[in-house]
């Protein structure tokens, strides 16, 4: 089925979202530098997200609330949102904050597995094309031989494998959320919507808090200003994203949003001091621009 090309306050409007998404995971970074753990932050982002949206839906109550099906579809996507927070958070702890988020935003790659897997919706021809330069370009930016660290491709897998399997579980969790999200529950009230999916996400991570018996917050005022800019730009992100992506299609416009490791990169060497090698930047802006191409091309 043939898509509806982007009008340019929609290409604006995901690149905005991109945009927010990346600040705040190097946000993210800058509080869990400062004594932030994974749980905590996500406890707090979600939650506060949640309430926001709440007070908003008190005072401008929707005119129709889900279906039976509707509330088991938005069940699942809260608990996925919940992990894919966990897991992305968990990667950014543990990665560079650029090679974290060009791992994770394979997603559009997972959202069309996912759409064939659960709807039949084949994979488009030129995705299973582009897939060998996606690995390619994968590779270079993590480094996986170990050449641009020096360390050997044994010392690097241990350096970055686990950082790396957070960032795919992230990717898989979340493209399955947009294709639920887009098939199930799109006509939901995005408001409603993304209030049940980060009170559902909050109530995971409190688990986890539970589980390590303790909260960890910032040390310093630093960490403090991350943890509350974290909170502030995902919050406003997500809902946008939940909001508009489904209406123009995940599968084909989600990789629009790859700009987001970009921005990463360029505030990450900013305000934390972070590079990579310029081989590693060459891999990303491989990955980047054919998973861009993917979403842009003509159909």
């Amino acid at each position: 089925m043939s898509q509806r090309a982007l009008s340019t306050t929609a290409f604006l409007t995901l690149l905005a979202i991109a945009s927010m998404m990346g600040a705040n995971h190097v946000a993210a970074r800058a509080a869990f530098n400062d004594g932030t753990d994974v749980a905590t932050a996500v406890v707090l982002r979600s939650g506060l997200t949640a309430a926001a949206l709440v007070l908003l839906l008190w005072r401008q109550r929707p005119t129709e609330l889900p279906g039976p099906g509707q509330w088991r579809a938005l069940l699942g996507a809260g608990v996925l949102v919940g992990m894919q927070s966990l897991c992305i958070y968990s990667a950014v702890a543990r990665l560079p904050v650029a090679l974290a988020l060009l791992a994770f935003n394979t997603f559009p790659i997972f959202a069309g597995l996912w759409a064939w897997v659960l709807y039949g919706q084949r994979p488009a021809r030129a995705l299973v094309l582009a897939m060998p330069l996606l690995i390619v370009g994968l590779a270079l930016a993590l480094d996986v031989l170990g050449a641009a660290s020096g360390l050997g491709a044994q010392a690097q897998w241990q350096r970055i494998g686990a950082g790396l399997a957070y960032a795919l579980a992230a990717a898989a969790s979340f493209g399955l959320v947009l294709i639920l999200t887009q098939h199930e529950i799109a006509g939901i009230d995005a408001r409603l919507r993304t209030a049940i999916t980060m009170a559902l996400a909050c109530a995971v991570a409190m688990v986890m808090v539970a589980i390590q018996g303790s909260w960890q917050l910032p040390q310093s005022a630093s960490g403090w200003l991350g943890l509350s800019l974290l909170t502030v730009l995902y919050g406003t992100g997500i809902t946008l994203l939940l909001a508009v992506l489904p209406r123009l299609g995940v599968v084909g416009n989600s990789p629009i949003l790859n700009i987001e490791p970009v921005v990463a990169l360029v505030l990450a060497w900013l305000l934390l001091g972070q590079s990579i090698e310029p081989v590693q930047v060459a891999g990303g802006l491989l990955v980047v621009g054919v998973v861009m191409a993917l979403g842009l091309r003509k159909r």
